[in-house]
């Protein structure tokens, strides 16, 4: 496969921009084609087996466009999916739960975690057991937080109500006594000013808020790296593509706001 070849990059929104604008950060050199379910958003509010089918739909669209490794840009995808995508699509296939969870233990004093995710997320359990896989004495505490995907996708990130829905979100986590919130879907980073707010009035000044985003992004770059896969900076800067399955005119404004000169117009395609 052509090291040209481009990363391709899912997830049921618009939340997975964050994860792609890591991923520029670490790998400027990187073609991505981000594939954006914006047709079909939240997942997490959906069964397993309905994500997973959804999940194949994004992948082999992407496989369709040459990618040389699949990286999901969501939570969800990622808590239900990744063993199934790497049986069916014989592509390297990385998640964003355990690099999550590694910069979580790694913050975390008290060793006790917090995650704000989708009701699908929490339900997997796969924060409890990747964070068990890395720490025996870290204890995991989850908390669905359904609304706030709707608010990002809808663009309402600051104000009364995001800010008392993250204060609901947030209040039984305080209680629990974590010093660490994993912001546990690809959406809530667009909220991470409103949320981190919220959880410093709750917890105080120290309590750390992790984004899975960057150590998502250091993972992949280790990965291509070791297995000399990585497009060559020589080549000179990497192209980033963006597919959504319907165009809302948000998608093209977050995408202008998240990348900047590096977003391309907007293709819309049918899975």
């Amino acid at each position: 496969m052509s090291l040209d070849a481009p990363l391709g990059v899912f997830d049921s929104g618009l939340g997975g921009l964050t994860v792609v604008r890591a991923l520029r950060e670490a790998m400027p050199h990187e073609n991505i084609v981000y594939l954006g379910d914006t047709a079909r958003v939240p997942y997490g509010t959906k069964g397993a087996a309905t994500v997973v089918k959804y999940a194949l739909g994004c992948a082999h669209h992407l496989v369709g466009r040459g990618v040389k490794a699949i990286v999901i840009a969501c939570n969800t995808v990622s808590a239900v999916a990744p063993e199934r995508l790497r049986i069916e699509l014989d592509l390297p296939v990385l998640g964003v739960i355990e690099p999550g969870a590694r910069a979580a233990v790694a913050a975390t004093r008290a060793g006790r975690i917090g995650v704000l995710a989708t009701a699908g997320t929490i339900a997997s359990g796969a924060y409890p057991r990747a964070v068990s896989a890395i720490s025996t004495r870290a204890e995991t505490i989850g908390q669905a937080a359904p609304l706030l995907v709707p608010l990002a996708e809808e663009g309402w990130t600051e104000g009364d109500v995001p800010r008392l829905a993250a204060r609901r979100y947030l209040e039984p986590l305080a209680r629990a006594g974590v010093d660490v919130v994993v912001l546990g879907c690809t959406h809530y980073p667009l909220l991470r000013g409103t949320i981190e707010a919220e959880a410093r009035a709750l917890m105080g000044d120290a309590v750390a808020i992790v984004d899975s985003a960057r150590s998502t992004a250091h993972d992949v770059s280790a990965f291509l790296g070791a297995r000399a896969m990585e497009r060559e900076a020589s080549r000179g800067p990497g192209r980033v593509d963006l597919l959504v399955t319907d165009m809302p005119k948000a998608f093209a404004e977050v995408a202008h706001r998240f990348l900047g000169g590096d977003a391309s117009s907007v293709e819309q395609v049918d899975l």
